[in-house]
């Protein structure tokens, strides 16, 4: 989708390091290129934080949703790109 090519990723709300929060946001603008179903990219996102950051990551990912999450202290990033907010964030 060449349309997302140009779409930045907008920070609402974290406690996560730039490192993470850097990567959370490469991984997640590669899945918006490849996948269109909101579950897909969630899938997609918690699969490779999973695999590069150990095991108990959520992602959810959609245009209307509310939460209310207990996250391991340092592990939580909210965010937008385009119109799709993502919801990202570990448990012990």
């Amino acid at each position: 989708m060449s349309s997302n090519s140009n779409l930045t990723p907008v920070l609402k709300s974290s406690d996560i390091s730039d490192e993470i929060k850097d990567e959370i946001f490469k991984i997640s603008l590669d899945a918006v290129e490849k996948y269109q179903l909101e579950r897909d990219l969630a899938g997609a996102i918690k699969k490779q934080l999973d695999v590069k950051y150990g095991n108990t990551w959520h992602v959810i990912a959609g245009k209307s949703f509310g939460s209310y999450v207990t996250h391991e202290k340092g592990h939580f990033i909210y965010f937008y790109i385009g119109p799709t907010a993502f919801l990202v964030f570990k448990t012990a």
